[in-house]
Protein backbone atom coordinates (compact mmCIF):
# COMPACT_ATOMS: atom_id res chain seq x y z
CA UNK A 1 0.00 0.00 0.00
CA UNK A 2 0.83 3.62 -0.96
CA UNK A 3 1.30 5.39 2.33
CA UNK A 4 2.07 8.80 0.59
CA UNK A 5 -0.92 8.92 -1.14
CA UNK A 6 -3.21 8.05 1.73
CA UNK A 7 -1.25 10.66 3.86
CA UNK A 8 -1.40 13.34 1.22
CA UNK A 9 -5.50 12.61 0.87
CA UNK A 10 -5.85 12.91 4.80
CA UNK A 11 -3.38 15.66 5.16
CA UNK A 12 -5.27 18.09 2.26
CA UNK A 13 -8.55 16.84 3.66
CA UNK A 14 -7.59 17.93 7.47
CA UNK A 15 -6.03 21.11 6.32
CA UNK A 16 -8.86 21.84 3.53
CA UNK A 17 -11.60 22.00 6.22
CA UNK A 18 -9.49 24.31 8.60
CA UNK A 19 -8.64 26.34 6.33
CA UNK A 20 -12.40 27.25 4.68
CA UNK A 21 -13.38 26.87 8.26
CA UNK A 22 -11.49 29.41 10.13
CA UNK A 23 -11.40 31.73 7.14
CA UNK A 24 -15.11 31.74 6.79
CA UNK A 25 -15.23 32.62 10.49
CA UNK A 26 -12.43 35.09 9.97
CA UNK A 27 -14.33 37.02 7.59
CA UNK A 28 -17.66 36.75 9.57
CA UNK A 29 -16.21 38.38 12.30
CA UNK A 30 -13.53 40.62 10.18
CA UNK A 31 -16.23 42.81 8.99
CA UNK A 32 -16.85 45.05 12.16
CA UNK A 33 -12.90 45.50 12.34
CA UNK A 34 -13.11 46.92 8.42
CA UNK A 35 -16.67 48.77 8.71
CA UNK A 36 -14.55 50.21 11.53
CA UNK A 37 -11.56 51.25 9.41
CA UNK A 38 -13.81 52.44 6.48
CA UNK A 39 -17.00 53.93 8.26
CA UNK A 40 -17.87 56.20 5.13
CA UNK A 41 -18.15 53.40 2.77
CA UNK A 42 -19.93 50.31 3.50
CA UNK A 43 -19.52 49.07 0.16
CA UNK A 44 -15.80 49.36 0.37
CA UNK A 45 -15.53 47.26 3.29
CA UNK A 46 -17.59 44.44 2.34
CA UNK A 47 -15.46 44.15 -0.69
CA UNK A 48 -11.92 44.90 1.35
CA UNK A 49 -12.97 42.07 3.52
CA UNK A 50 -13.81 39.76 0.63
CA UNK A 51 -10.08 40.49 -0.79
CA UNK A 52 -8.60 39.99 2.03
CA UNK A 53 -10.64 36.09 2.09
CA UNK A 54 -9.20 35.63 -1.23
CA UNK A 55 -5.93 36.29 -0.02
CA UNK A 56 -6.45 34.43 3.27
CA UNK A 57 -7.51 31.22 0.90
CA UNK A 58 -4.61 31.35 -1.95
CA UNK A 59 -1.79 32.12 0.34
CA UNK A 60 -2.92 29.42 3.15
CA UNK A 61 -4.35 26.65 0.15
CA UNK A 62 -1.06 27.46 -1.71
CA UNK A 63 1.22 26.46 0.94
CA UNK A 64 -0.28 23.73 1.88
CA UNK A 65 -0.27 22.47 -2.00
CA UNK A 66 3.53 23.43 -1.97
CA UNK A 67 4.53 21.82 1.50
CA UNK A 68 3.53 18.29 -0.48
CA UNK A 69 6.82 18.29 -2.57
CA UNK A 70 8.85 18.48 1.01
CA UNK A 71 7.39 15.04 2.11
CA UNK A 72 9.80 11.92 2.50
CA UNK A 73 8.72 8.77 1.82
CA UNK A 74 6.31 7.07 4.69
CA UNK A 75 6.93 3.32 5.06
CA UNK A 76 4.77 2.45 8.02
CA UNK A 77 0.81 3.73 9.24
CA UNK A 78 2.64 5.20 12.14
CA UNK A 79 4.82 7.02 10.52
CA UNK A 80 1.89 8.56 8.23
CA UNK A 81 -0.09 9.29 11.46
CA UNK A 82 3.22 11.41 12.20
CA UNK A 83 4.13 13.11 9.38
CA UNK A 84 0.65 14.27 8.74
CA UNK A 85 0.01 15.34 12.11
CA UNK A 86 3.17 17.52 12.03
CA UNK A 87 2.36 19.39 8.69
CA UNK A 88 -1.24 19.78 9.81
CA UNK A 89 0.29 20.99 13.16
CA UNK A 90 2.59 23.54 11.19
CA UNK A 91 -0.30 24.76 9.13
CA UNK A 92 -2.16 25.52 12.03
CA UNK A 93 0.55 27.44 13.28
CA UNK A 94 0.94 29.30 10.89
CA UNK A 95 -3.06 30.35 10.43
CA UNK A 96 -2.12 31.39 14.29
CA UNK A 97 0.57 33.93 13.27
CA UNK A 98 -1.35 35.19 10.53
CA UNK A 99 -4.19 35.94 12.40
CA UNK A 100 -2.36 37.54 15.15
CA UNK A 101 -0.53 39.35 12.97
CA UNK A 102 -3.14 41.22 10.74
CA UNK A 103 -4.78 41.48 14.29
CA UNK A 104 -1.68 43.96 15.29
CA UNK A 105 -1.80 45.73 11.95
CA UNK A 106 -5.10 46.61 12.12
CA UNK A 107 -4.63 47.67 15.68
CA UNK A 108 -2.31 49.46 15.02
CA UNK A 109 -3.84 51.39 11.72
CA UNK A 110 -6.61 52.01 13.98
CA UNK A 111 -4.78 54.05 16.45
CA UNK A 112 -3.49 55.78 13.55
CA UNK A 113 -6.07 57.18 12.88
CA UNK A 114 -7.61 58.30 16.15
Amino acid sequence: MNYNILGYGLYLLFVGIVIFKVGKRCYDNGNIFVRNLLQENIALSMQVNRILLIGYYLLNLGYSAITLISWEKIETPIQMIAVVSSKVGFILLIIGVLHYLNIFLINKFISKLL
